[in-house]
């Protein structure tokens, strides 16, 4: 399943002052392509603070940005789904999770990350969208 991309955290912002437990901050996350070399994503998205937060029981907002690029060069070395989750990580005790699925455009030859929040019972229809184009001499081999 998704969990085979390991976040790295680039940075974060504080955004609200908590005086008991961390404060309230927006937080980058940079996540390698683990199916495709030479393509990283990074994510922003809201982690809460206080004491709820810092015991692990606060539920983060379902908003979150994407943006996706090309670091360097992109080698596919198996056949890819058409699409599939490349990450998932919790962001609540209530089974909430934060998941970013990569889909295959052959028709424009671009690999597009979609990012979402869903949870057990309901999930939001909050979501970003990156498309990175592959250059034509690189195949992008699908599944059948």
């Amino acid at each position: 399943m998704g969990t085979a991309a390991h976040a790295e955290r680039v940075g974060s912002v504080d955004t609200v002052f908590k005086l008991f437990g961390p404060d309230h901050k927006v937080v980058v996350d940079a996540y390698d392509d683990p199916k495709v070399q030479g393509i990283s994503c990074y994510v922003s998205r809201a982690v809460t603070g206080g004491m709820s937060g810092a015991l692990g029981l606060a539920e983060d907002k379902a908003e979150a940005a994407i943006a996706c690029r090309q670091v360097g060069p992109i080698t596919i070395a198996q056949p890819l789904p058409r699409q599939e989750e490349v990450f998932s990580e919790r962001q609540s005790i209530l089974f909430k999770r934060l998941r970013v699925v990569r889909m295959v455009d052959s028709k424009r030859h671009t690999l597009v990350y979609l990012t979402y929040s869903d949870k057990l019972v309901e999930g939001s229809p909050q979501n970003a969208v990156a498309a990175v184009p592959v250059d034509a001499s690189v195949a992008i081999p699908i599944k059948p």
